[in-house]
This record gives structure tokens, C-alpha cells and sequence, in this order.
């Protein structure tokens, strides 16, 4: 059944297009034609060794891309594929795999690994292949060490795709010895030892019950550790790297060893490669990570309700631990400010800093400031960094009244700094630091305010002029300014910063027009800089507000005049389109909030909305969002005059609402369907058809996200509530779908955090559905259509309610949705309540809640509620 493929294959990688172009198609052709015979084809050239490395190669590659997908409606689909292919074809595929891992070409090793893994990630679950763990474990103790590399790696890659439920303990207990024992100091192939320890580093999340058991996890733990002193560095790497791993997944088990890690991490730390001494501080990170949920969680009274206690592990490690990171600040890059994936030691260490100081609070400042004391004004441009760095990366954290005196005494130090000094690295990180300043000790919840009369306008001076400086250093200065801007948010009539709006306007527009505004984000900083400015801003500043829009409105109309463009002029000119509508979205958000302003503002509506849809009319999903967000806004501020939009508008509308593939942009298409309800009222009637259609559709559809599926029922609401008792001919097809839904929701729940928070999320979205239809009816003769409706509703409340795991957002809305209930249906709804397992409970519980929110929901639902009741 096998056929010859091995020169097509090799033509499939030919210089010569046309070559290439042919041989894909004849394996399309033949994989579409016999699926069966294609994949034994490619499985025995990938098995045998007397093909060319190149042929190989890529039959592993088409044979693993046959079995997996990114997309997971194309994974399903190849998954169903090959579980309906012959059993007697699968078993000489899987016969060849398993041989070609003995094979003496590392690449095609490698291959078959992978695709094992893949067979065993889909047949396993469905108990098939139960032989594969047996007949790979019979491998490892035989020699040559090829066989026994291949084939840990081949378990590494299984763990990877199986979850731990789907192989028995003791087939795990197997895999871990054999893993464990791969790594030993004493296998004398170091191919083998660095195939197991990353196996192992894929294997930890089955290893659950060993790491319960005293001895075996003691065990691994000595092996792991004896792994990070190999002479080979990349088998040191994978062994920190399984360290980073079991400090997240086992950090309550850490406490005896905690001792020794400290020792080889901060070896490895100071004396190590760079790719080792990254995992070495990593692992700090990582504690520092669990400890800050931990304590954020159960604050620090650790009483029988906490899962996990906090060990303190980085209070205990605190006077070595930060000696050791400061150190590592000093080992800066040349070029680091300029590459935007940047990561190298120095960035490392002020990370993990970050997050000890977030971790400690204000034990960290005194065994930090001796350092910047000491080198912020050294000759050495490393060292005056460093000390900077040092300052900014402990500001999140300590409480304000131990930072505030400090930062107070170093302002101006920094002030200076930034335009003075002689090197761009200390400047940089001069104005990273002065972003952190004002993003957590500036603002109307600090009580010493560090930015006052005297110095406001030194500070802006200095952060324009620095806006002006390289690239990486003006986009660092327009993050100073966007948390500096945030920080007068809600500061009443005027702001400090009024009297300077129009020139921090001028800069930024200035920035965004610079020829090198393309690197270091710098064009996009000026813009959500822009943003923030316009959005903290207040009605003293209003009319130069107003100046921006015709400015803002010439920059996208210049994007869209039809010059021909490269393709990635074409990505560039689709990013500033983006950042020109989110601007323009911030202004109309900003202008129609107040009624002058917003009359002033209409002037401008008609060619706004004409710009957005030309907009439309470029077809890419980033801008699309973008303009969709700002034309919600638009919407919002002209109301019942968006009307005249709305055909025109419709079928980009339409189109959005069909947009599985960028599913942001569906989300946000759902939402400004809701704005346009709100904005039109009864006047959305005429389109409404069409969007129920498609929104029914989205809905029933298993490609869309699933997180678009929330927003969409919650717009059911808001159509209802827009066209009232008209919503009638939906109900038989909207209805059935909320309650199926209400039911998925009351069985997903608590599966983890994860789907926790989607629960909440989908139920939220169900009751702001049921909300705006009930409110929808009210008062009109047809309520009666719903009383078939409320028991389910009222159950759905009860199983809400009895699950305990809702969030106040649900709880706020769910309350609300049993006062709808009373107040639409009346006594219809009275007798249902009062039967209702968990209604009574339910409201004393909303009554004397903490939120306001609540209490006020809660107050009312108690009136309609009596009201039904006594009729």
C-alpha cells in the first residue's frame, strides 16, 4: 500500500518554484485521493534509512501536521480523521514510528518523537494504543544511547500532549523512574541526560502523588539538583528549568530544600551562562509570584481556609537574596534599550526585584537604598543605571508614607538626570523610573502629594524636551506623561496640568509626525499618551479639545487617500489608522459627555462617520476594532440622529457580526450593537432581523470563541429593551437558547479559575438577557408571553445561588433580574418567588452586603418583590 514518495518529496523543497509548485500539488492530490495509503507512504520513508535526511524530514513534518492543528475546529476535524482510519493501516504506521526511533539520524528521531506523541495525545483518551508506554519503557535499558535519548524524549513530548488522568499511576510511576534515572550523574551519555531532564520537565504534572511521598520526591529533588552542577550547559538550563516548574507547581512541598537552592541558584546566578543564570533568577520570580497570590488572597491570616500557607520564603531569603539581584544589575547590554525582545541578565534580576519588593513591602527599601545612595552618581554609566533601575523596581510595593520622603529627595535628581545626562541607557531608565513615580505614589488616593505648584511645571518641561530625545528614550518620557496625566483624573473643575494642555498636545502630535516615530513604539506611546491627556482632562479645556478634532480627522482622511503600498507599508499605515480612530473614539467619548460641548461637537458627525466608513472599506481586523469601538462612541453621542447612518453603516455591521476568524472583532461588533440600541431605541427596529439572525447563528456556531458567546446574550438584552414588546417574534428562538445555556453554565462551574471567571462571565451575559427582556415588556399587554418562562428563570436564580461561586458582578445583576421578575410579571412571578428553594436567602444576603451596588438592587427588588406578592 506504501507508495514511492521520496523524490516528490524532495521537489516539495526545490530552489525552483515551478518545481516545488508541482510536487505540492501531487501530494494534495494524493493525500486528498487515498489518506491511508499517504501517511503508510510517509511513514516508512520517514522509517527508512537509506532515504535522503531531507525526504525524512518532511514526511515526519506533513505526517505530525496531518494529526494536529492550531485551529481547533481543523483539530477536531483531523483527530475524527485518523480515529476512522483502518486499525491494520494505524498499526503499521505506528510499527514504523516506533522503529525509527532506534534510527541513527538524530532529525528523524526527533520526528517520529513528535508524531508518537501526537497519535498518543488522541488515541490514549480513547484507550487506545494501551501497549505504547510498555513498549517504549522496554527501550530505555537497552544500549545504544541514541535508543534511549529517542525515546525519553519521545515520553517527554507524550506528557506534553496527554493529560494527566489519561495514564494510570503506576504506568507514571514507570515513566518518572525511567526519566529520573536518565538523569543521573552517572549516565555517561550526555544526549540522554538532557532528553530526560527535559522529559521531566514535561513529566512534573503527573507526578502529583510522588512529590506526596516523602522519599521519592527527596529523590527527584537530588536528581534536579545534582542536574543543575552538569558540565553541559544546556542539561544545567533544562535542570533549572525544571526547578522554575515545581516551584509553581509544588510550592508548599519546598520548605527543606529551599537551603540548598538558594546556594546553587546564587552560584549559578554569579558564575553561570547567561541562558542558566536567567532560570536561576527565574525561580526566584516564580516564588515571588506564588507568595504575592497567596498573601493576596488570605491577606496574612493563614487560618483553616487556606489551601495553601505562605512560607515566607523570600522575607527568609531577603538578605542574601537582594545583594544577589543587585549585582546582576550591573551586567547591562550595549544595545538593550533598542531591541524590543530584549532579555538578558540585568533585565532579569530588576524583574525579580520588582516582584520581591511586591512580595515584602518595606523590608525591601532599607537593604536597597545603600546601593542607589552609592552609585547613582558614579563616573560608570553601568552603575549610575543600575541604581536607577534599582529605584524604579521597588516603587510597587512599600507603602507610600516609606517611598514618598524618598522620592522626594530624589526628584530632582532625576529630573536632572534626564536631560543631562551624558549616556541614553542611564536616561532611559531615568524616565521608565519617573513613569513608575507617578504611577503609583501620584493620584487622588495619596495623601502628600509628590507633584505640587513648585515643581508641575519643571517636570513637564523636562518631559517635553525629552520627548525629543532618541526614540527609546521619548517613548519612556510619554509613559512618564501618560501616568502623570492619569493621576489628575478626578481632580474636580481644574487640573494642575490645564494651564500646559496645549503645548503637551503640540508635543505629542510633534512626536507622532517624527521620521523615526516608527521605533520603540514611540508613535503608538504618543498616542495613548495623547488619549490619556484628552480623557483626564476637564471642560476648562474643552474648546482645544474641540481644536483636535479636525486635526485628528485630516491625519486618517491623509491614510486612506489610495497611494499603492507595499505590504508592509500597508501594516504600518493599518497601525496608524488604528491608533487615529482610538484617538478620535477618546475625543467623542470625551465632547459628548457634556451637552455644549457635544452641540458644538456635531458639526463634525457626518464626516467622521463618512472617514469611519471609509475606514471599513480597507478591510483589516486591527483598524476594524478600532473604528467599531469609535463609532459605539459616536453612536452614544449622536443618538437618535445616528439614524441616518445606519444604512449605510448595516452591512459593515453585518459584516462584523460574521467574523469568526478575528473574534476580537466580532466581540467588539456585539458590543456596539448594544451602544446603537441604546443610542437608537425603537429606531434599530428595521435592522433588527438581520441582526438577530446573525446573532442566533454566532451563537449555534462551533467556530466562534467562546468568550464572544457572553456579550451576544447580554445584547438580546439591549435589542429587547430597545424595541420592547416587538421582541416577541424572537422570543421562541432567544428563549431556548438562554436556557441552554443557563443549564452548560450550572455544570462548568469550578472546574478551575479559569473557567470560574468564563461561568460568571456567561451567566452574567444570560441574566442582562433576561433583565432587558423582562423590562422590554413591561407594562405592555403581551408580558403575559413570558410567564411560560419565569420558572426557569427563577431555578436558574436558585442553582446561581446555590452554586456559592459567583462573583459580585453576577450577584448585582442576578438580584436585579428577580426584581424584574416581580416588577414585569407581578403576581405571576409573586408565588413563584415565594416557592422558590433560595429566593428569601438570596435577598437578606443582597441586603446586607458591603456593596452599594448590591444593597441599592437588592433594596429594590425587596419593593417589587412585595408588591407581586401582596396583589
Amino acid at each position: 500500500m506504501a507508495m514511492e514518495v521520496t523524490q516528490v518529496l524532495l521537489n516539495a523543497q526545490s530552489i525552483d518554484g515551478n518545481v516545488r509548485k508541482h510536487a505540492e500539488e501531487s501530494l494534495k492530490q494524493f493525500q486528498e485521493q487515498n489518506l491511508s495509503s499517504f501517511l503508510l507512504s510517509l511513514s516508512s520513508e520517514l522509517a527508512n534509512d537509506e532515504k535522503p535526511v531531507d525526504s525524512r524530514k518532511l514526511a515526519g513534518l506533513i505526517l505530525k501536521n496531518a494529526l494536529d492543528a492550531k485551529d481547533q475546529h481543523r483539530k477536531l476535524e483531523l483527530v475524527q480523521r485518523w480515529l476512522s482510519l483502518d486499525n491494520n493501516v494505524k498499526s503499521q504506521i505506528k510499527a514504523c514510528l516506533l522503529r525509527t526511533l532506534s534510527s541513527p539520524v538524530v532529525d528523524a528521531r526527533s520526528t517520529a518523537s513528535q508524531v508518537i506523541a501526537k497519535i498518543a495525545g488522541i488515541e490514549l483518551p480513547q484507550k487506545q494504543w494501551p501497549e505504547l508506554i510498555g513498549s517504549l519503557l522496554s527501550n530505555i535499558h537497552q544500549l545504544p544511547a541514541h535508543v534511549k535519548q529517542a525515546t525519553l524524549e519521545t515520553l517527554g513530548y507524550l506528557c506534553e500532549e496527554v493529560s494527566p488522568d489519561v495514564v494510570d499511576q503506576d504506568q507514571v510511576n514507570k515513566i518518572l523512574t525511567a526519566v529520573v534515572q536518565g538523569m543521573n550523574a552517572s549516565e555517561a551519555s550526555n544526549d540522554v541526560r538532557l532528553a530526560a531532564t527535559r522529559a521531566l520537565y514535561n513529566a512534573l504534572g503527573f507526578a502529583q502523588a510522588n512529590f506526596t511521598n516523602d522519599m521519592e520526591r527527596d529523590y527527584i529533588m537530588r536528581v534536579v539538583c545534582e542536574a543543575t552542577l552538569s558540565p553541559e550547559v544546556k542539561i544545567r538550563q533544562a535542570a533549572f528549568e525544571c526547578l522554575v516548574s515545581i516551584s509553581s507547581s509544588y510550592y508548599e512541598k519546598l520548605s527543606p530544600y529551599i537551603q540548598d537552592i538558594f546556594s546553587i541558584t546564587a552560584k549559578a546566578v554569579r558564575e553561570d551562562e547567561e541562558p542558566v543564570a536567567l532560570q536561576a533568577i527565574e525561580f526566584w520570580s516564580s516564588i515571588c509570584d506564588e507568595e504575592i497570590e497567596i498573601l493576596e488572597e488570605y491577606g496574612d491570616d493563614f487560618t483553616g481556609d487556606s489551601d495553601i500557607p505562605c512560607f515566607y520564603f523570600i522575607r527568609q531569603a531577603l538578605p542574601a537574596l537582594v545583594p544577589m539581584l543587585l549585582e546582576t544589575l550591573l551586567k547591562q547590554e550595549e544595545d538593550q534599550d533598542q531591541d524590543e525582545g530584549a532579555w538578558n541578565i540585568a533585565m532579569a534580576g530588576g524583574t525579580c526585584l520588582g516582584l520581591v519588593a511586591r512580595t515584602v513591602g518595606d523590608d525591601i527599601v532599607p537593604l536597597v537604598m545603600p546601593f542607589i545612595e552609592e552609585n547613582i552618581t558614579k563616573p560608570d554609566w553601568r552603575q549610575r543605571e543600575a541604581a536607577t533601575y534599582a529605584f524604579g523596581s521597588i516603587l510597587e510595593g512599600p507603602s507610600p508614607d516609606k517611598l514618598i520622603p524618598i522620592v522626594n529627595v530624589a526628584l530632582n535628581f532625576m529630573l536632572s538626570a534626564l536631560t543631562k545626562d551624558p549616556n541614553n541607557h542611564v536616561k532611559d531608565t531615568t524616565a521608565w523610573t519617573l513613569g513608575r513615580i507617578f504611577e503609583f505614589l501620584h493620584g487622588s488616593t495619596i495623601d502628600a502629594p509628590i507633584i505640587t505648584q513648585a515643581n508641575c511645571q519643571q517636570i513637564i518641561t523636562v518631559l517635553l524636551q525629552s520627548m525629543k530625545d532618541v526614540p527609546n528614550v521619548a517613548e519612556k518620557a510619554c509613559g512618564a506623561l501618560y501616568f502623570l496625566a492619569q493621576g489628575y483624573e478626578v481632580v474636580g473643575p481644574s487640573s494642575p496640568l490645564t494651564p500646559y494642555f496645549q503645548e503637551i498636545v503640540q508635543a505629542l502630535l510633534t512626536v507622532t509626525h517624527r521620521e523615526d516615530a516608527g521605533e520603540s513604539r514611540l508613535r503608538t506611546a504618543a498616542y495613548e499618551t495623547l488619549n490619556e491627556v484628552v480623557r483626564c482632562s476637564t471642560d476648562e479645556t474643552a474648546p482645544m479639545v474641540l481644536q483636535l478634532v479636525p486635526v485628528i480627522m485630516m491625519e486618517l482622511h491623509k491614510t486612506l487617500e489610495g497611494q499603492k503600498l507595499s505590504s508592509d507599508e500597508r501594516e504600518k499605515q493599518s497601525e496608524l489608522q488604528g491608533l487615529l480612530c482610538g484617538c478620535l473614539q477618546v475625543i467623542i467619548q470625551k465632547l459628548g459627555s457634556s451637552e455644549p460641548t457635544k452641540y458644538v461637537f456635531m458639526q463634525y458627525a457626518d464626516q467622521i462617520m463618512g472617514l469611519f466608513l471609509r475606514v471599513f472599506a480597507c478591510r483589516s481586523a486591527t483598524v476594524h476594532e478600532e473604528a467599531m469601538l469609535a463609532i459605539g462612541a459616536l453612536a452614544y453621542a449622536t443618538g437618535l440622529d445616528f439614524a441616518k447612518y445606519m444604512p449605510e453603516f448595516y452591512k459593515y455591521l453585518e459584516m462584523g457580526l460574521q467574523n469568526f476568524e478575528e473574534y476580537q472583532v466580532c466581540a467588539v461588533t456585539v458590543g456596539v450593537v448594544g451602544d446603537i440600541c441604546r443610542a437608537l431605541e425603537d429606531k434599530i427596529l428595521p435592522y433588527c432581523d438581520g441582526i438577530m439572525t446573525q446573532l442566533l447563528k454566532d451563537l449555534s456556531s462551533n467556530q466562534l470563541h467562546r468568550s464572544v458567546k457572553p456579550p451576544i446574550f447580554s445584547c438580546f438584552g439591549d435589542i429587547a429593551l430597545a424595541i420592547g414588546e416587538n421582541f416577541e417574534k424572537y422570543l421562541m428562538y432567544a428563549m431556548p437558547m438562554l436556557q441552554s445555556a443557563a443549564e452548560l453554565s450550572a455544570h462548568t462551574a469550578g472546574a478551575d479559575d479559569e473557567m470560574t471567571e468564563y461561568t460568571n462571565s456567561l451567566r452574567n451575559g444570560i441574566l442582562e438577557a433576561y433583565s432587558g427582556i423582562l423590562q422590554g415588556f413591561k407594562n405592555s399587554p403581551k408580558t403575559q408571553l413570558l410567564i411560560p418562562y419565569a420558572p426557569h428563570i427563577v431555578q436558574f436564580l436558585d442553582s446561581i445561588y446555590m452554586g456559592k461561586d459567583m462573583d459580585d458582578v453576577v450577584m448585582k445583576t442576578a438580584i436585579g433580574v428577580l426584581g424584574d421578575l416581580a416588577d414585569t410579571l407581578g403576581s405571576n412571578a409573586g408565588s413563584l418567588i415565594q416557592q422558590s428553594l433560595s429566593s428569601k436567602a438570596f435577598l437578606n444576603e443582597c441586603l446586607s452586603s458591603e456593596d452599594h451596588m448590591i444593597k441599592e438592587s437588592a433594596e429594590w427588588a425587596k419593593l417589587a418583590i412585595s408588591r407581586a406578592i401582596s396583589v
